[in-house]
């Protein structure tokens, strides 16, 4: 494919997974030939793999992530969409960009220190970039509050489990759903992970497969999830800062003023959504441990966070 889709380079050298997602892969390389060294990542869904039901699929995601990047939101660029003919699936290539994604080392090492009290700042204006994104002509999902709430009971259902602090969750979203808003571009999965972070603050966002049309608070809501913050529990923005600063650069941004109980909802979605992910991976223990005994182990460290996900939701529903 580098061949064929990036004129001046043929080379591949130093190829490296970086990733073991469940559909989509990850890899780092340096792309060499008459034009010097680049360093591109990959991203790739191998033929034999499907996409989840709220994926967008590579393609979308690439032409999204071009857009965004135009509207002014840092990311990476894509080079190039792979084609049938290049015989790896569907896929893109993009320049790698260097920085840090792990949420604890950006919390806590000290390459980070004069940055930090900033990110929040940085995460609110960029999440209003990201939501001022044009995706006219772009397939993507429609979903009103209550649509994803239902989305989410349906999956929950699946799980088979009954947890009473779940059910209280949802019951109280029920009664506490907003009115559906205008529908931007939400990203999806704006959180620590996802962000490639370096000490002069958030380099790029990353992983649209999530991105649909929907309620733009959702994505204040998620990277508000103490699932994201890493033990800093009393700053609720990854960690790293005060929603008062998320909101206050946000509105700047978007020049329209974020309503904190809309928020509080997605916050409490998000919570619950991570709850049951914990859940599905709990469940998938058993598949795994005689076929991918790493993988099964993963997805048992995880899935004992349920407990984890009880305390995170009465903090947001009885809060002292």
């Amino acid at each position: 494919m580098v061949a064929r889709r990036l004129p001046g380079y043929d080379t591949v050298e130093s190829l490296t997974r970086l990733s073991g997602g469940a559909s989509q892969q990850t890899w780092a390389f340096e792309a060499r030939g008459p034009a010097g060294s680049m360093p591109v990542i990959l991203r790739r869904m191998p033929p034999e793999s499907r996409l989840s039901d709220t994926a967008i699929g590579l393609e979308i995601e690439a032409e999204l992530i071009r857009r965004a990047g135009r509207a002014g939101v840092p990311v990476p660029e894509v080079l190039a969409v792979a084609q049938p003919d290049d015989g790896i699936g569907h896929g893109f290539l993009m320049r790698r960009i260097e920085g840090e994604t792990l949420g604890r080392r950006i919390l806590r090492d000290a390459p980070f220190d004069a940055i930090r009290p900033h990110l929040a700042s940085q995460a609110g204006g960029i999440s209003a970039l990201v939501h001022s994104v044009p995706t006219e002509g772009v397939p993507l999902m429609r979903r009103t509050p209550a649509q994803d709430l239902e989305l989410l009971h349906r999956r929950y259902l699946k799980t088979g489990a009954a947890l009473p602090v779940f059910e209280l969750a949802f019951r109280w979203l029920r009664e506490h759903c907003p009115a559906a808003a205008d529908l931007t571009l939400v990203h999806g999965d704006y959180r620590h992970g996802n962000l490639i972070i370096g000490p002069d603050g958030i380099r790029a966002v990353l992983d649209w497969e999530l991105a649909h049309l929907g309620d733009p608070m959702e994505d204040l809501g998620w990277i508000c999830v103490a699932a994201w913050r890493f033990g800093q529990i009393d700053k609720p923005v990854g960690g790293f800062g005060t929603r008062e600063a998320l909101f206050a650069a946000y509105a700047q941004r978007a020049g329209r003023a974020v309503d904190p109980q809309r928020v509080h909802f997605w916050e409490v979605v998000g919570t619950l959504r991570w709850g049951v992910m914990c859940l599905d991976l709990a469940s998938s223990y058993p598949q795994f441990r005689q076929t991918d005994p790493g993988r099964a182990v993963e997805r048992a460290m995880i899935g004992r966070r349920v407990s984890e996900t009880d305390i995170d939701l009465l903090r947001l529903l009885a809060p002292r």
